[in-house]
């Protein structure tokens, strides 16, 4: 028995329709003006000559009712600010025109802020991909770019933001190892500006569904996992040794090749392949030694 997968309806941001709170005050202040004027005026009569029905039920119902209805209308957006307006859970539209603002009373506004938002992530634990165990917290710069996608598509969508924001580093940090000393591929402690682009364009796609964009991103925190860190540091040090090492004598064979070509060119001397044998083991020694050579004055011949 097969079931088929219910669609999911996206919802998509658009234009409000509504008005300028001001022109809207002008008339609510118009209205408490005639209900203040008709007031004095029956009172000043003391109801001689009586005014009819109509005068009184506009006085004292019609204009009281209007007024209530104009200023129920209003609400206020600020900069960086938008209002979702919904009837009875339709979604009608998104208000970002910041100041005063007016809509029919009977639409519900809900405001949602778009402003640059900052969050740092816990540092978490994860495997990188050698396996070994490191530490990893990220800076992430976020925003509502798309206001219904932020309110109906999602539950809460600054929690779905903190979700999203583990699972993707997560996601990055095992996908890298933590270090290379041979620098032949693209590591985390080595290459900051690859992976937070990578880290960015994770985020963004999976935050696509909330309406959510990511501005900048960033590694705040990346270090080896305690129970691992010493070993780590002992094996990085011994990295660092070879390395050194291997850039030494590759520097001081090319160094005792120029030395036997040079002599070999000027005819200073003329070496047999016992001599130069000697002459690489004495030049190799002097210039891969960790202490000062001595020297050695030699009172008989090479041979002895």
């Amino acid at each position: 028995m097969t079931t088929e997968s219910i669609p999911v309806h996206v919802s998509v941001e658009r234009p409000a329709h509504s008005s300028s709170g001001y022109a809207m005050l002008a008339v609510a202040l118009g209205l408490l003006a005639l209900f203040v004027i008709d007031l004095i005026a029956l009172v000043a009569t003391h109801g001689d000559p009586p005014l009819p029905a109509a005068a009184v039920i506009t006085l004292l119902i019609v204009l009281p009712l209007l007024f209530v209805l104009v200023v129920s209308g209003f609400y206020m957006i600020q900069p960086n600010q938008a209002a979702a307006i919904t009837l009875f859970g339709s979604y009608q539209g998104t208000d970002r025109t910041h100041g005063l603002r007016w809509v029919w009373p009977w639409l519900t506004k809900v405001r949602i802020s778009i402003r640059a938002n900052n969050v740092v992530s816990e540092k978490l634990k994860v495997n990188d991909l050698r396996g070994n165990p490191i530490e990893i917290a990220t800076n992430v710069v976020w925003r509502v770019a798309d206001t219904a996608q932020g309110l109906f598509d999602v539950d809460d969508f600054r929690a779905f933001v903190l979700v999203q924001i583990e699972a993707a580093v997560r996601q990055i940090g095992s996908r890298y190892p933590y270090d290379d000393i041979e620098h032949a591929e693209v590591t985390l402690r080595g290459n900051h500006d690859e992976v937070s682009r990578e880290l960015q364009a994770e985020l963004n796609a999976r935050l696509t569904l909330a309406g959510i964009t990511v501005d900048e991103c960033g590694l705040t925190h990346l270090a080896y996992a305690p129970e691992i860190a010493g070993a780590m540091l002992r094996r990085q040090q011994a990295e660092a040794v070879i390395s050194a090492r291997r850039k030494l004598v590759e520097g001081a064979v090319g160094m005792v090749e120029l030395a036997l070509d040079q002599l070999s060119q000027r005819e200073v001397i003329t070496l047999d392949d016992e001599r130069r044998a000697a002459m690489v083991s004495n030049l190799m020694v002097v210039l891969c030694g960790d202490r000062e050579t001595q020297p050695i004055v030699n009172t008989g011949s090479l041979y002895q």
